[in-house]
């Protein structure tokens, strides 16, 4: 089921498919919700799974030209799910969705059933570390032709060995559905985005957290949210259980699917 509704003078596109217990799935800087279809067209058949493009990406437009605050997304997930009579959720973010679920558990205790937080960190400013590579991969998916730029970007999300299996115009053109986008190109809202990103931290409060089954995974070779940093979090979330992937990166729910949804249904189911 497709569907919008009006927030704060922006319009919210969401996405509805399956049934059973629902399952609300939020996504990172300049990605629409479908970039989790890899996980809700697997998991319908068990869960009622939720996704929406966050304001300013997609389908929730126009979102006008101030500033956006990780409050604000979590706030319009918050309208959508009251939108939709649901009391509680488990809740799933990757990256940037993974501080805006933080926020949302924050705010929302009582309607989080579970949180699973996708190669993420606790604090905005510990994405991206201004490494070498990570300097040089960010400049050239920005600069050059189109082409340079989609290589670029797969770097970004993909490890080199995955990469390896794949003719790179191929899968910067399967992907691009998922990211909604040409891996080339870069969304208007995206500095936005990132500019929210690095104003949140929610670290101070993480303990407040206690008593909401937490899982953690992270990506052994992801250089936007570290696997440090993934670790960090999970041990300040009490009870937290942190898994990471040995060969993985950044694009972690894309690459590894099967593995990804065999972890995120058990927690869920536990």
């Amino acid at each position: 089921m497709l569907d919008s509704i009006l927030h704060l003078s922006c319009p919210l596109h969401y996405s509805m498919r399956g049934s059973g217990p629902p399952m609300l799935f939020i996504q990172g800087v300049a990605t629409h919700g479908d970039g989790w279809l890899p996980q809700t067209e697997a998991l319908a058949d068990r869960f009622t799974c939720l996704s929406f493009d966050n304001r300013g990406m997609g389908r929730s437009q126009p979102v006008g030209d101030g500033a956006i605050t990780v409050e604000q997304m979590a706030d319009d997930a918050r309208a959508i799910l009251d939108c939709l009579n649901w009391e509680s959720v488990h809740v799933v973010g990757h990256s940037l969705g993974g501080l805006i679920a933080l926020q949302f558990a924050l705010a929302n205790r009582a309607r989080v059933r579970s949180l699973t937080l996708m190669c993420t960190f606790g604090r905005g400013r510990d994405a991206a570390p201004l490494t070498p590579r990570m300097l040089w991969l960010g400049m050239r998916s920005r600069v050059g032709t189109r082409r340079m730029r989609r290589r670029a970007f797969l770097r970004l999300v993909m490890p080199e060995a995955e990469l390896a299996k794949h003719d790179p115009d191929i899968l910067a053109a399967k992907l691009a559905p998922l990211f909604g986008h040409d891996l080339g190109d870069q969304p208007s809202i995206t500095g936005r985005q990132l500019s929210a990103m690095r104003k949140y931290d929610a670290m101070p409060r993480l303990g407040e957290l206690t008593g909401i089954p937490t899982l953690v995974m992270g990506s052994a070779h992801d250089c936007i949210a570290p696997p440090a940093a993934g670790r960090k979090l999970a041990a300040t979330i009490p009870g937290a259980r942190y898994v990471e992937f040995p060969e993985a990166a950044h694009g972690l729910p894309i690459q590894c699917p099967l593995e990804v949804n065999r972890l995120l249904a058990g927690h869920v189911s536990s």
